[in-house]
């Protein structure tokens, strides 16, 4: 009588997947089916481990293999990184987490005065004691949303 239609989902067999050198547009591409299918009141961020590596599991219906290599993804932006990025992929959260933090205490971005970069001031965040340790890199901010990226507008 309530019966409810399901969504369809890619079929997953419950063979054991193969260790594969996957690129990360391959990656990409997964996260994205993955986030297509999710119910909507799940979050991206369940495929998302604590130490920032992918939760392969959810992700096999849509990869088929298990990458050789590790990726992370961030937990503010959902960016995604290969393995030699990993203390950027964990920056970029720190410096995300604090700059969300500033503007909810101080109504202002914490960019760099005049700065036509937008580049993020480390100072306005370790004055409110919102920054652990200062980047080796800078950031800078976005005009979507308040997010923060790495990339250096040209």
């Amino acid at each position: 009588m309530w019966n409810r239609k399901k969504k369809q989902k890619p079929k997953h067999n419950d063979q054991p997947l193969e260790i594969s050198d996957l690129s990360i547009d391959e990656i990409r591409k997964a996260v994205h089916a993955f986030a297509d299918h999710k119910p909507n009141e799940v979050p991206l961020s369940v495929v998302i481990n604590q130490d920032l590596t992918l939760d392969y599991e959810l992700l096999a219906p849509y990869l088929n293999a298990i990458p050789r290599k590790n990726f992370y993804m961030s937990r503010k932006t959902y960016e995604l990184f290969e393995e030699e990025d990993l203390q950027l992929a964990k920056d970029i959260d720190t410096v995300q987490q604090a700059v969300d933090e500033y503007m909810k205490q101080t109504q202002e971005v914490p960019v760099i005065d005049n700065d036509p970069y937008k580049r993020i001031n480390y100072y306005k965040l370790e004055k409110l004691d919102l920054l652990p340790e200062r980047p080796k890199r800078d950031f800078y901010m976005t005009t979507e949303e308040f997010m923060i990226t790495y990339k250096k507008k040209k």
